[in-house]
């Protein structure tokens, strides 16, 4: 016993400062959700539609990465009437603002907030038809998706929202987001199809299969347990 003691003392002085030693934090995945985005739902306020959406088109200032942002207008489907998605780079951090002038504050009726995790703005922007893109793809349509998984299959959700269809005869852009902190939702999925009459085509060909029992439409309801879809345009950039 007279020489346990110091041996405990020793490993109990080597755990202590192993916990105290900051550990190297994960490495980025090539490819992967390394990248945090800030997403805006809004609805705006009676008569304030067209305002808002000229607000809301304007670069934040006080984003990291102002012009890094789309705006999509609602055209079908949830309540929402638009949704920002800002690009903040590979973390974000929250700071006690002034209140917005009271003429912007009232342009919307309501709005919810989201920190989500997402890829490169590189791909993200040319996934949605942005950069240098951007003027040819002025027509384009968005289907855009929040999902919100089983429990104990969020995982498996997951890996159902990032399957494409291999016999898809539209090419599309697509997007998925991961939640981090905000909105009821774990996902959120956005689909680009270069125009409205793409949309249309996919949807016919995909109609036939739909539940089958095999077909994604199928396999997916498995495993979420809420989703809301909208057919969205995009208002900027332009």
């Amino acid at each position: 016993m007279k020489h346990l003691l110091p041996l405990v003392v020793a490993i109990a002085m080597l755990v202590s400062a192993s916990a105290q030693t900051p550990q190297p934090s994960a490495p980025a995945q090539p490819g992967g959700n390394n990248d945090v985005y800030h997403v805006h739902f809004t609805k705006a306020a009676l008569g304030q539609a067209g305002a808002l959406g000229q607000s809301l088109s304007k670069p934040d200032s006080t984003s990291p990465m102002p012009e890094h942002f789309i705006v999509l207008r609602h055209q079908q489907g949830d309540d929402w009437d638009y949704v920002v998605i800002q690009h903040l780079g590979p973390k974000a951090t929250v700071e006690v603002t002034p209140a917005p002038p009271a003429a912007t504050r009232d342009l919307s009726a309501w709005h919810g907030d989201t920190f989500a995790a997402g890829p490169s703005w590189a791909e993200f922007s040319k996934a949605m038809g942005l950069g240098d893109q951007a003027k040819n793809t002025a027509g384009s349509a968005y289907s855009v998706a929040v999902w919100r998984a089983a429990p104990g299959h969020r995982d498996q959700l997951e890996q159902q929202l990032k399957q494409t269809d291999p016999n898809q005869k539209v090419k599309t852009g697509r997007v998925l987001l991961q939640h981090l902190e905000g909105g009821p939702w774990n996902y959120l999925a956005i689909e680009r199809y270069d125009s409205w009459q793409d949309f249309a085509t996919d949807q016919a060909a995909s109609s036939g299969a739909i539940g089958s029992g095999q077909d994604g439409w199928s396999k997916i309801r498995e495993h979420a347990a809420f989703h809301r879809d909208t057919l969205a345009d995009r208002i900027a950039p332009k």
